[in-house]
């Protein structure tokens, strides 16, 4: 049976990349996305960051497996932020050229109404891109994330549908679909949807407080509102090899405030990272366990 690997957003853990290995190996985790490192976020990391990178990778027997740019998280109509983002996406196709990585993360733009109300502006705005990922030979994986278009499962497949591009699929987050305001059950009925697109996933958890409704992330597997042994069991049936990055987004001591949530990055963002992933990690591992899962090889994920 293929095994789906496991992977784990860096900053989740530190801001240092080695302690980032280093804790990765003691998991038997060897597949890392780089978001923001060394406090600098990926577009921003120079020749040397990227050389340390690389030697530290191979001294720890780790991949690079996505770039977690923040591409397109400005605003529709806004022409230079708009330019600086397309630069911000080649600094990041360049690093994941660079670190062997077959994929970036990107988004739609922040939500401001219907992404229905600006359908063909959204696909317009993705033909230069799509051009850029092609020169690059690098995926785009666009993600579901509540506070930008393409907030649901249902939109991300619907645009990713309508690009119709073989390097354009989907990063699935079941727990960004609790976010979201019209977000279905992640799973199956929002899986569903990104199923035939999905080429990379995260993993965290959340639920909606009982009194106020608002979003929370939680402990893996402490949401009781996404079935993930459901979805880890669909991952096996459906012979998924790809990755589940880690992307713990709770915190033992405080919530993260909405800002660090739709902005992550930095010291601010990682500090008490580091125990709340290693509570995640053991957490997810017993829900593998549950379903059988061994990794792809006796190295681990």
């Amino acid at each position: 049976m293929a095994m789906f690997k496991l992977g784990v957003i860096s900053d989740e853990i530190s801001q240092d990349f080695e302690r980032v290995l280093q804790v990765m190996s003691e998991y038997g985790v060897r597949h890392v996305e780089p978001r923001s490192v060394w406090d600098k976020a990926p577009q921003d990391l120079d020749g040397e960051d990227v050389a340390r990178m690389k030697s530290l990778l191979a001294a720890y027997g780790a991949e690079c497996c996505s770039i977690a740019s923040p591409f397109l998280k400005c605003d529709l109509g806004d022409a230079e932020q708009y330019k600086h983002h397309l630069d911000i996406l080649a600094r990041c196709l360049r690093l994941a050229q660079e670190l062997g990585a077959p994929l970036v993360r990107t988004f739609v733009f922040w939500r401001t109404g219907p992404a229905r109300s600006v359908w063909q502006q959204l696909l317009d705005a993705y033909e230069e891109p799509v051009r850029m990922a092609e020169r690059a030979g690098i995926c785009l994986g666009l993600e579901n994330e509540a506070s930008t278009h393409l907030a649901t499962a249902r939109e991300t497949a619907e645009f990713c549908s309508a690009l119709n591009h073989p390097l354009v699929r989907v990063i699935w987050d079941p727990a960004n679909e609790v976010f979201a305001e019209e977000g279905e059950l992640p799973f199956p009925d929002a899986f569903e949807r990104v199923r035939p697109w999905m080429v990379h996933m995260h993993v965290k958890d959340a639920v909606r407080d009982s009194v106020s409704g608002q979003p929370r992330c939680v402990p893996i597997g402490d949401g009781g509102y996404i079935d993930y042994v459901g979805q880890f069991r669909a991952l096996l049936d459906m012979g998924y090899e790809g990755v589940c990055s880690l992307e713990t987004h709770w915190r033992p001591s405080e919530e993260l405030d909405r800002e660090l949530l739709d902005r992550p990055g930095g010291q601010a963002f990682s500090a008490t990272g580091e125990v709340a992933s290693r509570i995640c990690f053991e957490k997810l591992r017993a829900l593998l366990d549950t379903v059988g899962w061994r990794g792809p090889s006796a190295a681990g994920g």
